[in-house]
């Protein structure tokens, strides 16, 4: 019997997967169309979106040569401040706003042209130049020539609701989230080092030059990082950076020193997400983070929900768009906390730069319960690199999201599952109360 079920599991399994894969397998044409007519709610109304985005393209933090002792060649220099958001990160950003804001009028969330719904849009961001610029570009974006004010603390300030550890506002417990991470590597991170050394084999390769004759012939290879902890992650930002050239849109010669390109990228692009995933994305890690935005979406959606006030919600009642600029960071252990995932652009639970995590709220044209949807969309390498306008013919990536301990067949919640299952992903003691939310200005 038991063999029985598992045999028909894996059959239903396969149907349901097979019309992914041919939609990931198409050609960008197919694919475009796929993802441009992918079902929405019969006889209910799109009531709320929540993003959580993660901000455009930016240059590498930190020093040019921090990483030069890896690389054969100089990296190449950037045209802004280390951690800026760039012009063409700029660009892209506005373009996806253009793109949510066809998006959502074509959902009936906001109107298709104009700025009276402008009033009912929120945008708060990190205080970094580059989220707070992600947040006005978005803005431009979707209400071209009328005015959204981006909410956010003075540059410099360590915002607990998007850092509450650098803030101080908690205090994780360090033993305890390296025996969680630990748990997950088979005791040693030498296992994980071992399991992705094909991709750490083929970064060496590209930061020794792809078999071009090399400029530093003393360089230091990933592989003489003793400790093995450190070795995938600075082969994790060595990989960010090298995206974020890709999508930068450097010439060819400066995208990995003429040795990269996008599947080469796709492929070293998972040490980056191994990283992230058996770091913050542990969920004794992940809740340490993403409690206190967890606590602040749900009440920012239960504002919407009941439509009266509630403490220590974000934007205002009435709100139709509430968006939040955060990083990768926020993004990873929110998901984490979750324990949601998403495969898009040949990619498994990336954050790249811009890429949002949608919390839908939906009401039912017959006054039923409020039900809940999530979906993660990003701009492809490609359309980034190009700078590409994001049309139902070239969309971006999507991917319908699945929550653990709600979800339904049709991948919906509803409002008191997912309201259950959040409350479930937050650690009370690492969840804010409103009033200090409040007084800090969200």
């Amino acid at each position: 019997m038991m063999r029985s079920l598992f045999v028909r599991l894996l059959a239903l399994i396969a149907v349901a997967t097979a019309g992914l894969a041919a939609a990931q397998t198409a050609p960008p044409a197919a694919r475009a169309q796929s993802a441009a007519s992918a079902p929405q709610p019969r006889d209910a109304n799109l009531q709320l979106v929540v993003m959580l985005s993660r901000h455009g393209v930016r240059s590498p933090i930190g020093a040019r040569d921090l990483y030069g002792k890896y690389s054969a060649a100089p990296w190449p220099a950037w045209d802004v401040p280390s951690g800026y958001l760039t012009a063409h990160g700029y660009q892209l950003m506005k373009l996806f706003g253009a793109w949510d804001r066809t998006r959502f009028s074509n959902e009936k969330l906001l109107a298709p042209t104009g700025c009276a719904d402008a009033a009912r849009v929120s945008i708060v961001a990190d205080s970094d130049q580059r989220t707070r610029e992600t947040g006005k570009a978005l803005a431009e974006g979707i209400f071209p020539g009328c005015l959204i004010a981006v909410a956010a603390q003075p540059e410099g300030t360590n915002d607990p609701l998007f850092r509450p550890i650098e803030s101080g506002a908690v205090h994780p417990d360090a033993a305890l989230t390296t025996a969680a991470t630990l748990g997950r590597v088979g005791g040693s991170f030498n296992n994980l080092a071992e399991a992705y050394r094909s991709q750490l084999t083929l970064l060496d390769r590209v930061l020794a030059g792809c078999g071009h004759a090399p400029a530093n012939v003393k360089r230091t290879s990933l592989f003489d990082i003793p400790d093995a902890r450190s070795r995938v992650a600075t082969a994790a930002t060595i990989a960010e950076n090298l995206l974020l050239e890709y999508t930068q849109g450097m010439s060819q010669a400066d995208t990995g020193w003429g040795c990269l390109d996008g599947a080469t990228l796709r492929t070293i692009m998972q040490v980056n997400n191994a990283n992230w995933d058996y770091g913050m994305r542990t969920p004794a890690e992940a809740r340490i983070v993403a409690s206190t935005l967890l606590k602040r979406i749900l009440e920012t959606m239960q504002q919407s929900a009941t439509g009266a006030a509630v403490p220590g919600a974000l934007g205002k009642p009435g709100d139709r768009l509430v968006i939040l600029v955060g990083h990768d960071t926020n993004i990873v252990t929110v998901a984490g906390a979750l324990g949601i995932d998403w495969v898009l652009d040949g990619r498994v639970d990336d954050t790249p730069p811009g890429g949002a995590l949608l919390f839908e709220l939906w009401r039912p044209r017959d006054g039923g319960k409020p039900f809940v949807r999530l979906e993660y969309i990003a701009q492809t390498l490609e359309q980034m690199r190009n700078a590409e306008q994001l049309t139902a013919a070239n969309p971006p990536a999507e991917a319908p999201i699945f929550v653990p301990g709600c979800g339904r067949a049709d991948l919906s919640c509803t409002w008191e599952g997912f309201s259950a299952a959040v409350r479930a992903a937050i650690d009370p003691a690492y969840a804010g109360d409103p009033a200090t939310v409040a007084a800090q200005g969200h």
